[in-house]
């Protein structure tokens, strides 16, 4: 499936086509993309529901492993944000 390209201001001016839309599409500001917006389907089936369940699993596995919690990574990204907010000011 083939990605799209659209600057912000088209994506919002268009925003309603896209969410009808199947197709993913990179959001860019100034010629750099910002985030991909993926459309999905608009009830899940089982096997999503379980790949997601399984997903999760990993990942909390993967939270234990490194010894750290989800609040702590939370914190952390909150922190990277906030310094990456005052580096741009």
């Amino acid at each position: 499936m083939q990605t799209s390209k659209v600057g912000i201001r088209e994506f919002r001016e268009n925003l309603s086509s896209y969410l009808e839309s199947t197709a993913p599409v990179a959001i860019t500001r100034h010629g750099a993309t910002i985030g991909i917006y993926l459309p999905t389907r608009l009830s899940p089936g089982q096997a999503d529901l379980d790949s997601l369940q399984r997903a999760a699993e990993k990942v909390r596995h993967l939270i234990a492993a490194a010894g750290t919690s989800e609040e702590e990574i939370v914190a952390d990204f909150k922190q990277a944000r906030r310094t990456r907010r005052e580096r741009k000011n």
